[in-house]
Formats: structure tokens, sequence, C-alpha cells
């Protein structure tokens, strides 16, 4: 009796297609929904917001991008970091240059720039595949990285190349900068993170997503059947870029305050976000969210155990906490290769039949 389809009823082709065709799904995604957007930024602190709140919502965006790209189009990609630099940089320098403009503005122009420059590098997905693309894709995180180090024109001739995000305030409340309230910017990522998965929902349940998926599956068979594989390949780049470009911009600008390139948007941040969806499950909306949520809240957890609780000095948390989390992963790759959305699908299905799981 706790998860019943039982006398929910459909009536047109439409009300079976939606999202949440279960009515008790549909309310819980509701009250999810409510609590974000209605309850958490009454009580938000600027722990939870810096810890786990904020980076849950950027890298759940950033897990959408490349999910689109590697889980719905089956295009290895490992320059995640680099093209989420390129958002951070965008905004930065629109931010220094338009001042009147707001951020938000500034943010969606950073994707889109982002997902241009996802495009040029996307091209050599139309020649070669698999391992010898993601060598490309992790050839295109390096220059990136090295660009924006290299050429003072990026970080305005700083004398540190460090970037810092100036205040920037919307309806007249600062989301960026050192005034920046915890509720501000929770809502400034939960905005974003709720159009773009809403976003990212359509795309895949439409026409552009059967053909990701049919170039996924074999492009071979997909082109004869009249899928045209340099649109399906370069439009998933240009999406998944546009979300990571998004999420570059807004880890910058109202997360992190301050960023340099080579330590924040390195290679560290491309398996970052790679296993994310790997955890989280492949090809899957709620995937992105549940890997994100794996990997930011997991270290959290670890860290006020070990160090908080344990009293361990906090280097060697440190190296245990890595060690750890790597051991989770390999375990969990292993048990369970689909990630948490196949997961939470068991769950689901055991509860329809409950109390006579299979």
């Amino acid at each position: 009796m706790l998860y019943r389809e039982a006398g929910d009823f459909k009536t047109s082709y439409r009300d079976d297609s939606q999202t949440f065709p279960i009515k008790l799904e549909r309310w819980g995604y509701y009250a999810v929904v409510a609590v974000a957007f209605g309850i958490v930024p009454f009580v938000i602190n600027d722990y939870w917001a810096s810890a786990v709140l904020v980076p849950f919502l950027i890298y759940a965006i950033a897990a959408l991008g490349l999910n689109i790209l590697t889980g719905y189009a089956g295009q290895v990609s490992l320059g995640t970091g680099g093209f989420m630099a390129v958002g951070a940089y965008s905004v930065y320098k629109m931010m220094t240059a338009f001042p009147d403009v707001s951020l938000l503005i500034h943010v969606v122009l950073a994707g889109i720039i982002t997902a241009i420059v996802g495009v040029l590098f996307g091209l050599p997905s139309l020649r070669i595949k698999g391992f010898y693309l993601a060598v490309a894709t992790l050839a295109a995180q390096f220059f990136l990285v090295w660009l924006f180090n290299k050429v003072p024109w990026f970080y305005n001739y700083s004398a540190s190349g460090q970037i810092t995000a100036p205040t920037r305030t919307f309806m007249g409340e600062a989301i960026s900068g050192p005034a920046a309230t915890a509720p501000a910017k929770y809502l400034t990522c939960l905005v974003f993170a709720f159009l773009l998965a809403w976003m990212a929902r359509n795309l895949t349940r439409g026409s552009i997503g059967r053909k990701w998926m049919a170039i996924r599956d074999m492009d071979i068979a997909a082109e004869i059947i009249g899928v045209n594989p340099l649109r399906a390949k370069l439009s998933a780049f240009a999406v998944s870029s546009f979300f990571i470009g998004i999420a570059g911009a807004l880890l910058f600008a109202v997360y992190l305050g301050a960023a340099e390139v080579g330590e924040a948007f390195g290679i560290n941040k491309s398996f970052l976000v790679l296993f994310m969806i790997i955890i989280g499950g492949l090809g899957s909306i709620f995937g992105s969210f549940a890997g994100a949520a794996f990997l930011v809240l997991l270290p959290v957890l670890l860290k006020n155990l070990l160090v908080g609780n344990l009293g361990w000095p906090t280097d060697l948390a440190a190296h245990i906490e890595l060690m750890i989390v790597g051991a989770l992963i390999v375990t969990f790759l292993i048990v369970e290769p689909h990630g948490l959305a196949r997961l939470w699908s068991l769950t689901k299905e055991k509860l329809r039949l409950w109390p006579f799981p299979h």
C-alpha cells in the first residue's frame, strides 16, 4: 500500500506520456519543488549553502550537461573542466565590461559562448569516437587551461593571474561578490538548475533526444534510417557545453567568488563530473542529480565524522577521505554499474509489488 498504480487512470496519451505519470510520484515531485523554493531559502545558513546546497546545484547542472553528451549521445568527453573555465572567464569578462547588465544575462551569454567553443572542439567527433574522442577532448581541456593562463587579457592583466567576481545585484539583493547572502546564492543556482533540468528533460524526450540515442546505440544504423550524424553530434556538444558553461559561470561568480584556472578548473574537475554521471546513472536526468548529491555530500559527511567527531588531523583525514571515496566508487561500479538511478528504479518496482516483492 506504499506505492500503487491501481486506480490511477489516464484518459489521454498526453497524461500517459508525462514525466511523472503516477500520481504519487507527481505529488512527490511537487512537494520537493515546494520545499526547495518555499522553505529552504528561509532556513538556510552560510555553512549549508557553501558546503552542500550551492555546490550540489552547480555540479548537478554540469552533470546534466555531460550526461546529455555522454549518456544520451554516447560521445565521451574529458574536457568538462575546460568548458567550465570558458563559462567562468566569459562571465568574468562580461561582468567587468558591462557592469550595468544583469548577472543572470551574463550567465546565459557565457553558456552560449561555451556552446560555440564546444561545437568547435566537437568537430573531431565526426571522424573519431570512443577512446580517441576522449583523448581529443582531453587535449581541449589542457589547451583551454593553458590559454586562460597564458593570455593576460582573459584575467584583465591581473598581476596574480586570478579573477575575482565583483558584486552584482538582482532586484536589490546581492547575488555575487562578498556581499552576497546564502539565500540569494542558493535561489540563483536553484532557478538555473530547475530550468535547465526541465529543458534537458524535454530535449531528451523529444525528437532531438531520440536522434542522440540512435547515434549512441549504433551510429551507422542511425544514419541509414535518416539521422544526420553531423547535426546530432554537434547539437549534443552544443547543448552539453551550454549547460557546462552555465555551471562554470555560477561556480565562479556565485560560489567561489575568485578563481585561478589551474586550481578551479583543472583535470580533476573533469573527472569529478564524469564520476558523478557514472555513479548517478548514464542517460538519466535523475541520475545527474543523484550522482552530484553523492559526491558532494559524501566528503562533507566523512570530514565531519573523521575530523569533527574522531579528532583526526586534517591532512590525514583528507587522504583517508580520498581512499574511501575511491574505494566506494569502484565498489559501486562493480555492484551496480547502471548507477543510483537504476537502484531507485528497482526500489520503485519492489514497492509496487509490496508486500510481495520479487
